[in-house]
C-alpha cells in the first residue's frame, strides 16, 4: 500500500510539482535577462550621462553627433550580446529542465534496473 501511494503521488503530484518548479525556473531566467526591454531599448545610449540639446559652433555640435552615435553603438552592442547570452540561458534551462522532468519519470525504476541487472550477473566493477 506504501509503495503504491508513493508511486501515484510520484508520477502524479510530484510530477506536477516537478514541472511548476521548471516553469518558474524558465520565468525566472526570462525575467533576469529582459531580453523584451533589452530589445525595446536596442539602439538607446549607453550609460551617456549628458543627452540634451547641443548648442554651439558646428564642430561641438559634430563631437556631440559622433559621441550619441558611438553611445549608440556602444550600447547596441551590448544589449545584443546579452539578448545571445539571456537567449542560450534560457535554452539551456529549458534543456535542463526537460531532463529533470525525464529523469523523475525514471528515478523509481533505477532499483528495477538495478536488481534486472544483479540478476543476470553483471557487475559495474567487472569488465
Amino acid at each position: 500500500m506504501f509503495v503504491i501511494g508513493l508511486l501515484g503521488w510520484w508520477y502524479g503530484a510530484g510530477w506536477r510539482q516537478r514541472l511548476v518548479i521548471v516553469r518558474e525556473r524558465i520565468a525566472s531566467t526570462v525575467d533576469y535577462f529582459s531580453i523584451d526591454l533589452l530589445l525595446g531599448t536596442l539602439f538607446a545610449p549607453f550609460r551617456q550621462i549628458s543627452a540634451g540639446d547641443v548648442r554651439g559652433p558646428l564642430t561641438v555640435q559634430m563631437r556631440a553627433l559622433f559621441d550619441n552615435l558611438l553611445s549608440r553603438v556602444i550600447g547596441s552592442t551590448v544589449r545584443l550580446m546579452m539578448v545571445f547570452v539571456g537567449s542560450v540561458a534560457i535554452v539551456v534551462t529549458l534543456i535542463v529542465g526537460l531532463l529533470s522532468v525525464i529523469g523523475w519519470a525514471l528515478v523509481p525504476a533505477i532499483p528495477l534496473i538495478g536488481l534486472l541487472l544483479a540478476s543476470v550477473g553483471w557487475l559495474p566493477w567487472i569488465r
